[in-house]
Parts: structure tokens; C-alpha cells; sequence
């Protein structure tokens, strides 16, 4: 096992990670940051927002805007979707900002925690700071996990990194954290005393952190959101342990499970299945790294679909043979969406709502709290009526 060193970061964004577990620090010491298409399409979001906010509140030029959206439109993720997100969370933001007397605003500042835990550090989006109040925004573009504000640990280090920076400035009483989520829908809103945050902070925080940088603390995965992004996950024995708990079902009472005992199965499907993802992950990247041999497994090329270069070339060499174009391409309506950005979503409902259904989706089993009525219930019964 690798040991923490004096450059292992108690970031905000990991929070969740050494707060909740801190042995979790010692294992991740010296694996590399790994990126993804999602995380630079949200880095490219936050730069938009950042830019229509600083232009908005009088920090750029509209020329410095123009100059900086130039450079953001070079990115192979900026699109008329982002464009459209990002003033959604700008316009709250903004509404949120004018609507506080005498307010401060400042955007992707960087925060230090490190009076609670040593060489902690993190960049909130955007701080709005007023006599007694200190606001704390935090865009999220994902779409694939609804973030709540409610004791978001992230947020709260946020907190304590601008109190400990802007306090004597504003003399702060109680803070407002605000996660917005746009492309799913998501406004969460959390509020709570300066007086408890900063009790958390000694009392949470500051040995959470000890343990981390010292290799103490106690092994607890029992909120799935702490190793949602931690990098040992494929390997990390005590996750494995916590994962494979499942195992508790082969009992011998009865020969079929109870319906609370379906549920609580059903509860872990996500995780276990994001970790076996992890592990299967990681012992594929040894395996061809040549660093690890698993019995009865082996690395091989997978199935792959033949495919075209040149599609243009591909028919310009078949109509000079002689093959009509008729014969080798093919055209079909635009899907409904972009039909939709066509006509103009009032004139689409006028021409062809007389020509489009919607049928009965899959049926798929979710959580209680999904909005959606049950199948066979009174709410989906009058929900088809209307």
C-alpha cells in the first residue's frame, strides 16, 4: 500500500473521499488523475458561465467576451445546447446576486481550507458576498447524478475558504449553497449558520483530515457517494468486502427471498455494478500493461463492424462505375427534435400533431422517489385520461 506524502491534496472536490474514509488517501497516493470527454465538456461550461458573468457584472469588456467566446467556440464540445444551459444558470445566478443589497460577486476563485485540514484547497465558481450573508454557487453540467446542496461537503469547504479569506470584510452569519444542475432540472438549495459550519469544520473536518494525512480512520463505504470517483476502487480489498456483502443471502430458512430483502438487493445494483466496472477496468489496464496475470482470463481484441473512411470518395468510385446514386444512398426524415428546430416547436404541433405518438415505454423498476406514476395506478390511469 502506498503512504500519503506531504504533496497528497485534501481538495474540496474530493471531500466525500478523505471525510468520509480516510484511509481512502494512502491508496489513492501516486495513481494518476484520469480525465474523460465529460470532464472536459464540463471545464468548457465553467469557462462559459465564468466569461457571461464576468461580462454581465462589469468585470470584462464585451470585446474581452467576444475574445474569450472565440476561443471557447474552438472546442469540440461547445454547442447551441451549452450555450443555452450556461444562460440558465447565468440568469439564476445574476437574479440571485442583484437581488442581495450590496453585494460582491467573485467567479472561479480559488479557496484555501487549510486553517481545518493541512494544504487544503479548492476553485468555487462563484462566491456572492454581502454584509452578514456569504452565497456559494456551484454549476454541475453532468447529467448522469443529481447533486444535492444538503450538507454537500464540497460546498461547505467552499464555505470555509472564503469565511477565512472575505470574513473580516463582511462579517458573515450564515451562508446559502446553491447547486444547479441544468440539464437535468435540478435547483438545490442548502442554508445553514456561520456558527455550524465553522463547528464542523473543527469538529468534522480538521481530525477527518488528521486521519487522512496520518493513515488513521476507519474503512466506510456505507454512503455510496464516497467512492464514486476514488481511483483504487478496482483494487481496494475493503471495497470489495463492502460490495460483496450480498453474499449474506445464502441463507438457508427459506428457499425464496422476502419482498424487503428483493429491495435491499435491488438498493445495491447500481454500486456493485459500478464496481465490478472499476475492477474489470483496472485488471484489463494491468493485463495489458504486462503488470498482471489473472488466472483464467486473457486480453484479446474485441468484435469490431467494418466501416467507411470516406463516405464521399466511397461514392464518387461507385458512380463512375456506373451505380446509381438511388441505388447506393439513402435519405429519411429528420428526427423529431431537429423537425422541431426547423419549423418552430408552435408550427411542429400544428402540422404534425396528428401524426406522432408516443408509445408505452419499457417497463423499467425505480426508486419510490421517481416522478413517474406506477404502472396500473390511479396517477397513470388520469395521467392517460388527460
Amino acid at each position: 500500500m502506498a503512504s500519503p506524502t506531504t504533496h497528497a491534496k485534501l481538495s474540496a472536490s474530493g471531500a466525500m473521499k478523505w471525510i468520509n474514509c480516510p484511509p481512502m488517501l494512502w491508496m489513492e497516493e501516486g495513481l494518476p488523475d484520469t480525465t474523460s470527454p465529460y470532464a472536459a465538456e464540463g471545464t468548457l461550461a465553467h469557462s462559459l458561465v465564468e466569461a457571461k458573468l464576468a461580462r454581465e457584472t462589469g468585470k470584462i469588456t464585451a470585446a474581452e467576451y467576444d475574445k474569450k467566446l472565440v476561443h471557447i467556440k474552438q472546442s469540440q464540445f461547445y454547442n447551441q445546447s451549452m450555450e443555452d444551459y450556461t444562460d440558465e444558470h447565468v440568469s439564476l445566478v445574476l437574479e440571485d446576486y442583484h437581488g442581495t443589497p450590496e453585494a460582491d460577486i467573485y467567479l472561479e476563485q480559488r479557496v484555501s481550507f487549510n486553517r481545518w485540514a493541512t494544504g487544503g484547497f479548492g476553485t468555487s465558481d462563484t462566491i456572492i458576498a454581502s454584509d452578514g450573508q456569504l452565497q456559494i454557487w456551484d454549476l454541475k453540467y453532468g447529467k448522469g447524478v443529481k447533486v444535492n446542496a444538503d450538507h454537500n461537503f464540497q460546498l461547505m469547504l467552499y464555505a470555509l475558504g472564503a469565511y477565512d479569506f472575505y470574513d473580516v470584510l463582511y462579517g458573515f452569519e450564515s451562508v446559502k449553497m446553491t447547486i444547479s444542475q441544468p440539464r437535468i432540472g435540478n435547483l438545490s438549495q442548502f442554508e445553514m449558520s456561520m456558527d455550524d459550519l465553522l463547528k464542523w469544520g473543527e469538529e468534522v473536518v480538521k481530525p477527518a483530515a488528521d486521519d487522512a494525512m496520518n493513515g488513521r480512520g476507519e474503512w466506510d463505504f456505507e454512503d455510496p457517494h464516497t467512492w464514486r470517483f476514488y481511483k483504487a476502487a478496482g483494487f481496494c480489498r475493503h471495497l470489495a468486502e463492502k460490495n460483496l456483502e450480498i453474499r449474506k443471502y445464502e441463507f438457508k430458512q427459506a428457499n425464496t427471498l422476502k419482498p424487503d430483502e428483493i429491495a435491499d438487493i435491488l438498493d445495491q445494483k447500481a454500486d456493485i455494478e459500478r464496481w465490478l466496472k472499476a475492477v474489470e477496468y483496472y485488471a484489463m489496464s494491468q493485463v495489458k500493461d504486462g503488470k498482471l496475470v489473472v488466472p483464467g482470463y486473457k486480453l484479446v481484441e474485441g468484435r469490431s463492424n467494418r466501416k467507411i473512411t470516406d463516405p464521399v470518395a466511397a461514392e464518387t468510385v461507385l458512380r463512375k462505375h456506373g451505380f446509381n446514386k438511388r441505388d447506393i444512398t439513402e435519405t429519411k426524415l429528420l428526427s423529431l427534435t431537429a423537425l422541431e428546430k426547423v419549423t418552430g416547436k408552435d408550427k411542429f404541433n400544428d402540422l404534425l400533431a396528428d401524426l406522432i405518438i408516443k408509445p408505452s415505454g419499457k417497463p423499467t423498476l425505480v426508486t419510490d422517489d421517481d416522478k413517474r406514476p406506477a404502472l396500473n395506478s390511479t396517477a397513470a390511469a388520469q395521467e392517460d385520461f388527460d
